[in-house]
């Protein structure tokens, strides 16, 4: 068995051609947020992954084998559930749709709930009690297969896994360490 011990966050700093390349694992969510897993790759070899304790791998990631090789990880789909406000009609707010949603991520979070934020949607795994509360605060839900990319959390992996290097050009009007 292949062993693989360390995460290249996003494949930072290798080459496209090589990353392109690579043959792939592809994980579901409950797989890519533990430390230590056996797998297959797009290329029928079975690894063995041993990252340290807290590790999340992220889709995008790039582990390396012991023999040197590159396996790139891709996010696979899942039942998740898509929740976008409702825009269909007016529910008498006097805010916009998109603070239903704003909202939503709020509740979501107090519930500790693995959320993947976008723009214009959230994703959670599929819980129907909490579906039921979506759809009462007027949003949209729906069950879809999609990768799931939940927030790392403020102390965690952060931004969804997209690395954040603070060398963005503005201020934030805060202090980094």
């Amino acid at each position: 068995m292949l062993q693989a011990s360390r995460l290249i966050p996003r494949g930072r700093g290798l080459a496209k051609v090589l990353l392109h390349r690579a043959p792939t694992l592809t994980l579901d969510w409950d797989i890519r947020q533990k430390s230590r897993f056996d797998a297959t790759s797009s290329d029928g070899r079975q690894v063995g992954v041993f990252l340290p304790r807290g590790t999340v791998v992220r889709g995008g990631d790039v582990l390396v084998a012991q023999d040197g090789s590159l396996l790139r990880v891709v996010a696979a789909p899942q039942p998740v559930l898509r929740i976008c406000a409702c825009t269909a009609h007016d529910h008498g707010h006097a805010h916009p749709p998109s603070f239903d949603l704003m909202r939503a991520a709020y509740h979501l979070g107090n519930r500790h709930v693995p959320i993947e934020l976008q723009p214009d949607h959230l994703k959670i795994e599929p819980d129907h009690v909490l579906a039921g509360m979506l759809r009462a605060m007027h949003l949209t839900v729906d069950e879809v297969r999609e990768p799931f990319e939940p927030e790392g959390g403020a102390y965690g992996q952060g931004h969804g896994g997209h690395g954040h290097d603070h060398a963005h050009g503005h201020s934030h009007g805060h202090e980094h360490d």
